[in-house]
């Protein structure tokens, strides 16, 4: 009889958990709906500084330190401007226009060869010449000033005719800015 008890005993627990109603697994849960986050506030874009308002902020120095102004450089001896450097005085015109609170010297450069005297008009004419050619381009007289540095302030001290040629140019600098 212990034996029958036994087997009945198995019987009825298999029945009784093979009754029971088997619970979902948590991954067969189907997640509860949730509302989407909210999307984020409308946040305006930084607003970019046009170059004009950029450039006005800045002392002169730091406008000059941004190179706007390319050089021009002249033949042996003289002071017309050549072809090749047309173009960019016509660049340095329209960016004198564009920034009308800029005042710009022109330096006229010289090489070593001559002497201080003569080198010094020469660099004057060069600078005037390309003054002068900016201003007959429309770029406003009142923002021009010239100065001759002659042989005083060379690139390069080589006795080559690269050096010289370097040496020999009109170079821009923003010198200061006009009050409006």
């Amino acid at each position: 009889m212990k034996k029958s008890a036994l087997v009945f005993a198995l019987l009825a627990m298999s029945v009784a958990v093979s009754c029971k109603k088997p619970q979902p697994k948590a991954q067969d849960v189907p997640p509860v709906p949730t509302q989407p986050p909210p999307a984020p506030a409308p946040t305006s874009a930084p607003v970019q500084e046009d170059e004009y308002t950029r450039l006005s902020k800045m002392t002169a120095d730091e406008i000059d330190r941004l190179k706007l102004f390319d050089e021009v450089h002249f033949d042996y001896d003289k002071a017309d401007i050549r072809e090749s450097d047309k173009p960019i005085l016509s660049k340095n015109a329209a960016t004198l226009k564009k920034f009308d609170f800029i005042k710009l010297t022109v330096e006229g450069h010289c090489d070593d060869r001559g002497s201080v005297e003569y080198n010094l008009a020469l660099g004057e004419r060069r600078a005037k010449a390309a003054s002068d050619y900016m201003v007959s381009l429309g770029a406003p007289a009142g923002q021009l000033r010239t100065v001759s540095y002659g042989k005083e302030v060379p690139l390069c001290s080589d006795k080559s005719e690269d050096c010289w040629a370097r040496n020999r140019r009109g170079h821009f600098t923003v010198t200061e800015k006009i009050k409006k």
